[in-house]
């Protein structure tokens, strides 16, 4: 099994480390231990991705500022030929609709539920991992 790499994208260190806890080493026993990467900024995730860094899910911090997850999670879709899957973290419940217009695949509501956030993680990934698989 390939490791999961997962980007993380906030300005908080506490949401960043929260998140970490939660997805603790690994999020399920069909899938191997994953790899966290974290982005403090916009323009460092790009610049990662710009030197072809390979992500197989982005969880993006809708309340970050100055650039807000949901329009990042946009962008990426908007850019990213196969686009890994995105889950954005809202501030409500009510700005589902703008989960929905950043083409998020998930999103959960602050503050963060552990076993909320690796439940849907683990969903994001698995499809997203078997679609790297090659039978011979």
């Amino acid at each position: 099994m390939r490791t999961p790499v997962i980007a993380i994208y906030s300005d908080n260190q506490i949401v960043r480390q929260t998140l970490i806890g939660a997805l603790g080493t690994q999020l399920a026993t069909d899938l191997a231990p994953h790899k966290v990467i974290e982005f403090a900024t916009g323009p460092a995730l790009r610049l990662f991705l710009d030197q072809k860094g390979k992500i197989d899910l982005f969880i993006l911090d809708g309340e970050a500022t100055p650039e807000g997850g949901m329009g990042i999670a946009r962008q990426l879709k908007d850019e990213i030929h196969n686009c890994p899957p995105t889950l954005v973290i809202t501030g409500r419940a009510q700005d589902a609709w703008l989960a929905s217009w950043s083409m998020a695949d998930a999103m959960v509501v602050h503050p963060i539920d552990p076993f909320t956030i690796a439940g849907k993680v683990a969903d994001l990934l698995r499809p997203a991992l078997q679609a790297d698989v090659v039978i011979a």
